[in-house]
């Protein structure tokens, strides 16, 4: 019967870990969609700017 409690403790633990990877996989995915995000925000404002420079009788 201790047989099953010692895999039950090693499965939660294994869970566990497959969740912490999980969690650190997907940090590291939304930091570089963050990044993606700022630099078209970026791209997007500049090209506004010179627009609005470009545009006669303003």
């Amino acid at each position: 019967m201790s047989w099953m409690l010692v895999a039950a403790v090693l499965l939660v633990t294994a869970g566990l870990l497959v969740l912490g990877v999980l969690a650190i996989r997907l940090w590291r995915d939304v930091r570089a969609l963050a990044k993606g995000v700022d630099a078209a925000s970026r791209a997007l404002a500049e090209a506004a700017g010179d627009l609005a420079a470009a545009v006669p009788g303003r």
